[in-house]
C-alpha cells in the first residue's frame, strides 16, 4: 500500500492506495502520526479511492486512527471508497462512525 499525507486549506489528508491490511501497518501508523502533525485542529480526511482492497485488520486501523483523533478533537472523515471497499465499510457500519461520502 502507498499512504501519502498533505495538508490543503481545509484538512490534513490521507490518501491511500493499494491493498489495505495488515501488511500496510506500519506505513499507515506513520501516515497518521504526520496526519495529526500537520494542520492542528483541522479535520483528518482518509481518501480510499485509490484502495482496492480493504480487510478486518485494515478496519482496526482505521478506528485507532479515530480514536487518536478523537484525543486531539479532530474529526475523521472517509472518501472515495468505491466497490468492494465501501461495501465492507457498509457491512461494518462505519457511517455511524465517520463521516463517509
Amino acid at each position: 500500500m502507498d499512504a501519502s499525507v498533505h495538508a490543503n486549506e481545509d484538512a490534513a489528508v490521507i490518501r491511500l492506495a493499494g491493498r489495505f491490511d495488515f501488511n500496510a501497518h506500519r506505513e499507515f501508523r506513520e501516515a497518521v502520526d504526520k496526519s495529526l502533525g500537520v494542520k492542528a485542529g483541522k479535520p483528518i480526511r482518509v481518501e480510499l479511492g485509490g484502495v482496492t482492497y480493504l480487510d478486518s485488520s485494515a478496519l482496526g486501523m482505521l478506528l485507532m486512527l479515530r480514536d487518536k483523533a478523537k484525543a486531539a478533537n479532530r474529526p475523521v472523515s472517509l472518501t472515495g471508497a468505491q466497490g468492494s471497499v465501501k461495501q465492507v465499510l457498509d457491512i461494518a457500519n462505519f457511517g455511524k462512525l465517520f463521516g463517509i461520502s
